[in-house]
């Protein structure tokens, strides 16, 4: 009969006589899952930074090391994360960098003084270290090419709003337990997530059971080959490269404000109590989430508008830039605290504008090496986080303790970043670059 013949049952094990299953969203899962818990890790730090500094009897300068120490580790320890990532797949990194730093955030709660908490931090930036350049190792393994960037769009805003919420967690959590105990139930839930990510997810689907010849078809054009060397004299000759590591820089500088000294300022400059601080901090990663989400919806028919992606990405990314620079400079005019809060938000929003054009860029520029690019401007990014953490108490002491000058500083660094995005080439390749100009 034909339906017996070898013919006819080779034909019916065909993927394209399959449903494809679905196991590849499960990583995406596991992905917004950690993405929230990291920045719930490093949001609680800056919420819980006035009572921390009470208890430890520690300076703004002296926190401004604390924040400095992790944010520091956590750009050095990019790229080698990531590195490692391609050569010993995501599976067994992940689970390293989530253990680790789980260990270290329970560890904060045993600080007693500033050596001690400073030391434990920076540890923990270099356990964090390489958690989304691992991410996207492990989308580029499980996710078909015309999936990745929506779920990295995805992730990132779920990260944001993992943030966005933390002040509130902590504010609740704070109300039953000290802050050495909340950093240890912090600790716990990342443990959590790294027992049970190592226990389901493979470096190959193929050897996930679940997985069908369908889905195995979709992902045939995904790669998870070993990285070669990485290529730095190529990256240093490449001016692109250079500016998008300065904008970069310029967009994170001005963004940890929101992440690190947010709640201080809050408490001194605006006088919330900790409640208003609890209900009114998350505000500004809110609307950087939708931000990521609104840049990336318009960006396709932007294009179609301007008729080049290099337009777009350039104007998105001066649109950005300026109006955070300047919605920045009238929160410090606004007397009311709360409507203050609600225009540095939407200069986060207006940071967010740039992010998908950055990664987009990094794609597209790096070519085969966007991975090591993408790290390097990540890098590039928590250097300047890093920097403006441990300058503000430099600012606000000079200052006289006026908070504005620390956000006049965040506003210029934002008016310095459009002069990358003017003259940047955010899409050719570097291999496709005029050697003239290398």
């Amino acid at each position: 009969m034909a339906s017996t013949a070898p013919g006819a049952k080779a034909a019916a094990l065909k993927p394209s006589f399959q449903k494809p299953t679905t196991v590849r969203y499960w990583v995406v899962v596991f992905a917004v899952i950690l993405a929230i818990i990291t920045y719930i890790d490093r949001v609680a730090l800056s919420q819980a930074a006035p009572q921390i500094s009470k208890d430890l009897n520690l300076t703004k300068d002296q926190m401004g090391w604390v924040f400095f120490g992790f944010l520091t580790a956590y750009a050095l320890f990019e790229i080698p994360s990531g590195y490692m990532g391609d050569r010993l797949g995501p599976r067994n990194v992940l689970t390293r960098i989530v253990v680790a730093w789980s260990v270290f955030i329970a560890a904060t709660g045993q600080a007693f003084n500033f050596i001690t908490i400073t030391v434990i931090q920076t540890l923990f930036g270099m356990g964090e270290a390489g958690a989304f350049p691992n991410i996207a190792k492990a989308f580029s393994i499980w996710l078909p090419r015309d999936e990745r960037v929506r779920a990295q769009g995805i992730v990132w805003l779920f990260a944001r709003w993992g943030g966005a919420v933390t002040p509130i967690l902590v504010f609740q959590i704070l109300q039953f337990v000290s802050w050495r105990t909340a950093f240890g139930v912090f600790g716990a839930l990342g443990t959590i997530w790294a027992v049970t990510f190592y226990r389901w997810f493979r470096d190959r689907p193929v050897d996930n059971p679940k997985v069908n010849a369908a889905e195995l078809e979709l992902l045939k054009h995904s790669h998870s080959h070993a990285h070669g060397a990485v290529p730095w004299g190529k990256f240093v000759r490449s001016p692109q490269v250079w500016m998008l590591g300065g904008q970069y820089f310029c967009l994170s500088y001005s963004w940890y404000f929101s992440i690190t000294w947010l709640p201080t300022y809050l408490k001194e400059a605006r006088h919330l109590n900790p409640a208003e601080i609890a209900h009114v901090a998350g505000l500004p990663l809110f609307l950087g989430g939708i931000g990521c989400l609104f840049s990336g919806f318009i960006a396709k028919p932007l294009t179609k508008l301007t008729g080049s992606v290099t337009a777009t990405r350039r104007l998105l990314g001066c649109v950005g830039f300026l109006s955070a620079a300047s919605l920045i400079v009238i929160s410090t005019m606004i007397q009311d605290p709360i409507y203050a809060v609600v225009a540095l938000a939407f200069a986060s929003f207006s940071n967010d504008l740039v992010m998908p054009g950055s990664w987009g860029a990094c794609m597209d520029v790096g070519g085969k090496d966007a991975g090591t690019l993408s790290g390097t401007m990540n890098m590039m990014g928590n250097l300047g986080g890093a920097v403006a953490s441990k300058l503000a108490p430099s600012i606000l002491a000079a200052a006289g303790g006026d908070w504005n000058k620390v956000l006049y500083v965040a506003a210029g660094v934002y008016f310095i970043g459009t002069f990358f995005w003017f003259t940047m080439d955010p899409v050719t390749p570097i291999d496709k670059e005029d050697p003239a100009h290398a």
